[in-house]
């Protein structure tokens, strides 16, 4: 039976926002962003079971509050809500990372309240998807936007902007969607992390965004480094 599993971080403080966790990277991807910086995980193949992770879960009981799943895309993955209901059953939150291209597992993971937080990422505007994603997965992201927005449940958005994929018009155009779907959040940019492989096999970005450029738009925004 095939591993679902890449890697294990055994801690982070970064990851899952005010909590201590664990990520849980999951093997292969349904998009090929070409600013991918995890090649190794889109296109590898696990090495660990659901119940390896399970064993090295219970010896952080009491250690660690969350565990973040994450990848590659976790929600491609058969019995990930069984695997999930194993770690909440330990006393763990659960924190996903998604591209959002299964919205009919999130809206029945936030239904069974297995879930603690989302980050979804937006890769990029409607006219630019297909192109940074090589897929055709805008209407499900679109769908799992609105099933979270319709949630009472804590989630963010958030994208990778590398300045040869993304112009700042794009970035404002995506701030304008989220306004014009309700979203009352903190909208996250994070800047792509040269001098690493990617997907693409890029150039390097000229990754000069802050927060302040932002100051005057719909949504408050935030840029990580």
């Amino acid at each position: 039976m095939a591993k679902p599993i890449y890697d294990i971080t055994p801690f982070t403080l970064i990851d899952y926002p005010d909590k201590t966790a664990c990520i849980i990277w999951f093997a292969g991807c349904n998009m090929r962003c070409v600013y991918c910086y995890n090649p190794d995980i889109v296109l590898g193949k696990g090495k660990m079971s659901f119940e390896d992770v399970c064993l090295f879960l219970q010896k952080r009981k009491n250690l660690l509050d969350g565990v973040v799943l994450s990848g590659g895309e976790c929600t491609m993955h058969k019995h990930l809500k069984e695997f999930i209901m194993q770690i909440k059953s330990m006393g763990f939150l659960v924190k996903i990372d998604t591209n959002g291209s299964n919205p009919a597992l999130m809206r029945l993971l936030i239904q069974e309240e297995l879930v603690d937080y989302v980050s979804l990422d937006f890769k990029a505007p409607p006219h630019l998807f297909k192109e940074i994603t090589q897929s055709d997965l805008y209407k499900p992201f679109e769908e799992t936007l609105d099933i979270l927005s319709g949630a009472a449940l804590p989630f963010e958005v958030r994208t990778t902007v590398h300045s040869g994929l993304l112009q700042k018009s794009d970035l404002h155009e995506m701030i304008s969607y989220l306004y014009g779907k309700n979203y009352k959040h903190i909208f996250y940019i994070q800047q792509h992390i040269n001098n690493t492989r990617t997907l693409g096999n890029l150039a390097a970005s000229d990754n000069d965004l802050d927060s302040a450029m932002f100051a005057d738009e719909l949504l408050e925004v935030v840029v990580r480094n």
